[in-house]
């Protein structure tokens, strides 16, 4: 089903030098939520969906070996094939989240493209979603300590709201609802300077998203089970605009929670049936999430498109909906949501 142009509105960078058997297996187990050496990556649906869809764009049939896949890769080069993967991935627009999420770190991280390496490569736009942890970081740098650690956040914020086209925030890292009382930041502040930036500090965290929220961005939530955040979604209603990000088997219920806050919108996840049973469809938004391997966008794309044109289709087959009803539906999802809460037509982009 044709839609308008494709805005993958959370992922990262891909990474930049030749990939071995391994290191490739290691990247897609992460992908899938395990380590690796638990069983092959490749004998998977997504291992099988890369197999399926990846091949053609570097000139191989459908299917063929991964040891061949590599090779192919190899000969091309890195950025020669993470060029033609990302290209062909369709994608029109990307949101470009450059931090590494707590949840996703295990001490063996790589470098991976930036933003604007991303817009290149890829031949399209990207614009950039600021981390709050990043945020702090770069309000620490000022070197106020914790006397101007608030003013600098402050600024730091304004600074980040100027570039970015919204925050994303580890809502794993949040406790209570409400703002945090500014004692208790600035006490949070100091143990999280002392410890070298290395522990969580909920309060913190806490202050980094009400003071996001004032700048008038919308806030990535990224979640396990989105459920716990139901206070704070109360508590912001009438604020920015919330977007949930949760972790497999949860996409249910943020969509649930989009249909109950004029304020929330969720990811579509994996199986768009479900969440498109549980919101209006202009609360849920397209993402890959993917991180180092471009072959991630294509695969991820491919499973949302074709997840959607099965549903779509069984809805025209049935009755449910006439054809302008479902490319209405698909354009929402795929980009005109994004478009719309994230201003993309507004805010410069970096460009290929």
């Amino acid at each position: 089903m044709h839609t308008s142009p494709l805005v993958d509105q959370h992922g990262h960078g891909v990474l930049h030098g030749d990939l071995g058997l391994g290191t490739f297996e290691r990247h897609l187990a992460a992908a899938l939520g395990g380590p690796a050496g638990t069983g092959s990556a490749y004998d998977t649906t997504t291992g099988l969906a890369l197999r399926r869809w990846c091949p053609p764009l570097l000139g191989l049939p459908p299917h063929c070996t991964a040891v061949r896949y590599l090779a192919r890769r190899r000969e091309l080069g890195a950025y020669a094939a993470s060029r033609a993967l990302l290209r062909g991935s369709g994608i029109h627009t990307y949101l470009v989240d450059p931090s590494i999420p707590g949840a996703d770190r295990d001490g063996t991280e790589e470098p991976v493209t930036a933003i604007g390496e991303l817009a290149s490569a890829a031949g399209t736009r990207a614009h950039e979603l600021a981390a709050l942890e990043a945020v702090a970081g770069e309000a620490a740098d000022r070197g106020g300590g914790v006397r101007t650690f608030a003013q600098d956040i402050a600024q730091a914020l304004h600074g980040a709201a100027r570039r970015a086209v919204a925050f994303v925030c580890d809502a794993a890292a949040l406790r209570e609802p409400g703002p945090p009382e500014p004692a208790e930041v600035r006490r949070a502040a100091g143990r999280w300077l002392a410890c070298g930036r290395r522990r969580s500090e909920p309060a913190l965290t806490g202050h980094l998203l009400w003071a996001a929220l004032a700048c008038g961005l919308p806030v990535q939530l990224r979640c396990a089970d989105p459920e716990p955040l139901v206070p704070l979604l109360r508590a912001t209603a009438g604020r920015a605009p919330l977007v949930l990000l949760p972790r497999r088997p949860h996409h249910e219920a943020a969509a649930r929670l989009a249909a109950a806050f004029p304020h929330v919108y969720a990811d579509v996840g994996p199986e768009p049936a479900v969440t498109l049973a549980r919101a209006p469809f202009g609360k849920l938004l397209f993402s890959t999430g993917a991180r180092a391997l471009p072959e991630l966008h294509v695969v991820r794309v491919r499973q949302y498109q074709r997840a959607m044109t099965r549903l779509l289709g069984e809805w025209i087959t049935q009755g449910d909906c006439s054809r302008e009803d479902a490319r209405r539906i698909a354009d929402r999802i795929s980009g005109g949501t994004a478009r719309r809460i994230y201003r993309l037509d507004e805010r410069p982009a970096q460009t290929g």
